[in-house]
């Protein structure tokens, strides 16, 4: 979830680390620094800052830097405080700067090992332990920068991005992966380094993925990459980024923006793996019909937002391929012990493809007996994708606010795509899957149609000014609707709340209702309209204040026991995909009144990729 940038160029790279760092900041962060090697390439220059990399241009405008080899880094606090001195570079006797995403586990021991050793420490970090054992290995006789990374990252259990420079060799950078995801920008006699490649959008189109146990030495003119000791060549590859999509436009917040093109990015979603009546399945790949062909039952693993997403498919999936399905929270998944029912196909959902949990997950079920692995994410490059037997991507371009909008409906949207898939293969007739195609032929318009509310969804935000807590009901599969909406309201207004099956409110939750409890609801009319009403009739009772987002048709009254929000009718398959937008809406209004930072809310990132 941290961000890294390096550059070894002819020309000063400061502005280059300070722009890479910018462009990161949608992945949340607490404090930010960088270290270049001066003109002489013999003194190391380090900058750190708690806060905003505003904060650290700020800083080195009062003390100018310059250098033409540097690293830099947006740190998310694992271990240590936010602070300056647990902020990145971290250096080892002012002649090694390093940077570093992810978690040494074992990083007290190897503390222990190096203090006895005489090395003192700075920080409460895990990071510093591996500058101070590359310095190490320099003194004890390696070769070369290189050749002591290689030494030392067996010793290091855990996840790690790495990034180190040194006096010893001032045009390089020597850079490993294991668990925590680097790329490499190819320039034009100067190169690159970063976690993404947004990063380094400004400076090149053009890339190397690392691999898994990667380690690169990166020069000006020159890139070797090793795997176990052995020289390999990696695939280049160009990404010509948009800007306009780290760009707000009209919008106040990249939120706000992102909410507005699910349209477009729904359309972009089932574009090419639609027809007129069916799914193409050729769209999942060329590995897909096999697998499909062998599975009876389906395992979801993932996290937040996306674990919500698993949740609805599990609904889909036994109502559409009647056909079993588990869904697990990625971190606990791992640590239990798991038994795998003959033909179940293992499926992960992650924006970012980076997420570590669920990506240790993956790793965790290759060594058990799926049929396959299928990726249902956002980003084709990512480690998840590249990992998974085959994928699915969402298309929902980039997302920068933390609070994730359109990556959650573009991964329903190819949830579902993959419940009609197996549904057609457990006895789904032509008629019924022909059916459901027409429904989501529409569904781009009825998104439109359900972004007209928000100016009323705008004013009724007013009520939630005051409030500290807020519950939210749902039944069938509105209820992982329910706790979406519940999550979005809690990660960018920092408003608690809670989301329960409205048919439970009587087994606890309504020991919370009063007037000054907000009770919000998702009323679509479906088959279990009229046990909701029965619910929410049991708040109203109790002098609950009651929202309700409400189908048309659902024969709800303006009779001021509700405060109410007319939906449009939609077809019920794609109900939980259109009454999510509305929910988005209000947590993003909320959060404008609270004053809260929408786009970046405290304490979060946006790729989390650490456990």
């Amino acid at each position: 979830m941290c961000g890294i940038v390096g550059a070894v160029a002819q020309r000063d790279v400061v502005e280059i680390l300070l722009e890479g760092l910018k462009r990161l900041e949608y992945r949340g962060y607490d404090s930010a620094g960088l270290a270049v090697l001066d003109d002489t390439g013999k003194s190391l220059h380090s900058v750190r800052a708690v806060g905003k990399v505003k904060k650290l241009v700020s800083k080195i405008e009062d003390t100018p830097t310059r250098g033409k080899t540097g690293i830099a880094h947006t740190r998310w606090a694992t271990h240590g405080v936010p602070s300056e001195h647990n902020a990145h570079p971290h250096m080892s006797n002012d002649e090694f700067a390093l940077v570093h995403n992810g978690i040494i586990e074992n990083h007290d021991a190897l503390r222990k090992q190096l203090i006895n050793d005489g090395y003192k420490f700075s920080s409460d970090t895990d990071t510093e332990v591996v500058v101070h054992l590359i310095h190490q290995a320099m003194t004890q006789g390696s070769a070369n920068l290189l050749s002591a990374v290689q030494q030392i990252v067996p010793m290091l259990h855990g996840a790690y991005g790495l990034c180190v420079v040194s006096t010893h060799e001032p045009e390089t950078l020597v850079v490993a992966r294991s668990g925590s995801p680097l790329v490499i920008g190819v320039g034009i006699g100067e190169n690159f380094v970063a976690s993404d490649p947004l990063a380094l959008g400004q400076v090149t189109d053009r890339f190397i993925y690392l691999e898994e146990g990667d380690v690169a030495e990166v020069k000006r003119k020159s890139i070797r990459i090793f795997s176990d000791g052995k020289a390999v060549e990696r695939k280049r590859t160009r990404i010509r980024s948009d800007i306009s999509e780290i760009e707000k436009g009209e919008y106040g917040h990249f939120m706000l923006k992102e909410i507005y093109e699910q349209a477009a990015v729904i359309k972009n979603t089932l574009s090419g793996r639609i027809s007129d009546a069916h799914v193409l399945e050729e769209s999942f790949g060329i590995k897909a019909k096999a697998i499909f062909d062998q599975v009876n039952n389906v395992q979801i693993v993932a996290c937040g937002t996306s674990f919500h997403a698993g949740l609805i498919t599990k609904y889909w999936l036994e109502n559409i391929a009647k056909m079993p399905c588990q869904v697990d929270i990625a971190s606990d998944y791992r640590y239990r012990n798991i038994i795998v029912q003959p033909g179940t196909l293992f499926v992960t959902i992650s924006q970012s493809g980076e997420t570590a949990d669920t990506l240790a997950a993956l790793r965790y079920a290759g060594e058990l007996d799926y049929v396959g692995s299928l990726a249902i994410c956002n980003v084709a490059t990512s480690s998840l994708v590249r990992e998974s037997d085959f994928s699915l991507l969402t298309m929902a371009g980039r997302e920068i606010g933390v609070a994730s909008t359109k990556a959650f409906t573009t991964q329903l949207c190819a949830l579902l795509l993959l419940s009609l898939v197996l549904g057609r293969r457990n006895g789904m007739s032509e008629e019924t899957e022909a059916k459901y195609i027409k429904d989501l032929h529409k569904l781009p318009d009825l998104v439109n149609q359900v972004l007209t509310l928000d100016k009323a969804i705008q004013e009724l935000s007013i009520s939630f000014a005051d409030k500290h807590h807020a519950l939210f009901l749902g039944r069938g599969n509105q209820y992982p609707v329910a706790k979406e909406g519940a999550l979005k309201l809690k990660e960018i207004s920092y408003i608690h709340a809670e989301a329960y099956p409205a048919g439970e409110l009587k087994h606890g939750p309504l020991a919370l209702v009063d007037d000054k409890m907000p009770v919000i609801a998702v009323a679509p009319n479906d088959e279990l309209l009229g046990k909701l009403k029965g619910n929410l009739a049991e708040v109203s009772a109790r002098g609950g204040k009651l929202f309700v987002f409400a189908d048309e048709t659902g024969g709800f009254d303006d009779d001021g026991d509700y405060k109410l929000i007319r939906m449009p009718p939609v077809p019920d398959v794609l109900a939980p995909i259109l009454y999510t937008i509305p929910l988005q809406l209000l947590s993003y209004h909320v959060a404008i009144l609270k004053g809260t930072d929408v786009d970046h809310p405290r304490n979060l990132a946006k790729s989390v990729t650490v456990e």
